[in-house]
């Protein structure tokens, strides 16, 4: 069945991943924000939509705020138009000239042991390059193939993986558990249980044969943090036709920084994408064109658009503006 007719985004749609984050230093670092423009911005549109998650705003979701947002905006929903459960937007079938097969992300890692517990760096972290990740790779697909799941290399850092026991498998996305204990994001995938215990077993046979491996030494001795093991991401098929919409505008400085917990190196990025990207919806808003905007944090994400014209709107606007309006750090605390 195909999805049901859903309104075109509008002409411009600029999504912010990592808008706020729940990091204690990143709350602190809120109220210094200098966001003129974003403040002009938030004065010109209105809230549209609040996406809270189906555990009402938690930071433990497996699918994060800006995924479900990009989910949203794209049409990758279910066949009946509804969104994916928590732990299963298929992102690799997505990506996918089969999408109706089951798929899914192996993302390098590195798991760095400590006194009370695991904490995962995602291969964009790791410099990796494919000097090292090839080999790997062509010493896990043996095993992969073994358990159904056929792997091709894609990169360095992602390699794409196919099979009939992906499907079903919910995950946590790499944004959740980066820089994180890992415990916390280890399902048991409800819907699929006999495969998700399946791909714990073979994340324990990677870790052994990673550890075994040349590669593993060749890093050290390059004080570089060795490969011990892959993350699953993005698993599942999409089991409907269905054409998917071009994305929204999505400025990467934020999440970068944010997933390594650069607090400084996040306020810059947010003063140069105020400077730039929100300066440019700003002028298209004052000009009457259709704009959204979409802010995520870890608990939240909040759309909105433009606000009605005419002479009751603003009117309103000039209320709302010698009233004065809570500071715009305090709408990014919400998220």
């Amino acid at each position: 069945m195909p999805v049901p007719h859903m309104a075109s985004e509008p002409a411009t749609h600029l999504l912010v991943p990592f808008a706020s984050a729940s990091d204690p230093a990143c709350r602190a670092a809120l109220p210094g924000l200098q966001l003129p423009h974003l403040t002009a911005l938030l004065a010109e549109l209105q809230p549209t939509h609040t996406d809270a998650g189906t555990d009402g705003g938690s930071d433990h979701s497996l699918s994060p705020p800006h995924e479900r947002a990009l989910a949203q905006a794209i049409g990758l929903v279910r066949a009946d138009g509804s969104a994916y459960p928590d732990g299963l937007l298929p992102w690799a079938a997505a990506a996918s000239a089969e999408p109706g097969q089951a798929q899914a992300w192996f993302t390098l890692c590195h798991f760095q042991v400590g006194m009370e517990q695991v904490t995962l760096l995602p291969g964009d972290q790791l410099g990796l390059t494919d000097e090292h990740a090839r080999p790997l790779f062509d010493a896990l697909a043996p095993y992969c193939a073994e358990d159904g799941i056929t792997l091709r290399y894609e990169s360095a850092t992602r390699w794409h993986a196919s099979g009939e026991v992906l499907r079903g498998i919910a995950c946590a996305s790499l944004d959740r558990v980066g820089g994180r204990s890992v415990e916390a994001w280890m399902t048991n995938s409800a819907a699929n249980p006999a495969g998700g215990q399946l791909l714990k077993r073979l994340q324990s046979e990677a870790q052994m044969l990673f550890y075994t491996h040349p590669a593993f030494d060749a890093r050290e001795a390059l004080r570089l943090h060795p490969v011990n093991g892959f993350w699953l991401s993005g698993a599942g098929a999409i089991d409907h036709p269905t054409t998917l919409r071009p994305p929204p505008t999505m400025p990467d400085a934020l999440r970068n920084a944010a997933l390594q917990a650069d607090w400084t190196r996040w306020k810059d990025a947010w003063a140069a994408l105020d400077t730039s990207d929100i300066k440019d919806m700003l002028d298209r808003a004052r000009r009457g064109e259709p704009v959204t905007l979409t802010l995520c944090g870890e608990r939240v994400a909040q759309r909105f658009a433009n606000a009605p014209r005419g002479a009751v709107a603003r009117a309103g606007r000039l209320i709302k503006h010698w009233l004065g309006n809570a500071p715009t750090w305090k709408t990014l605390e919400t998220l």
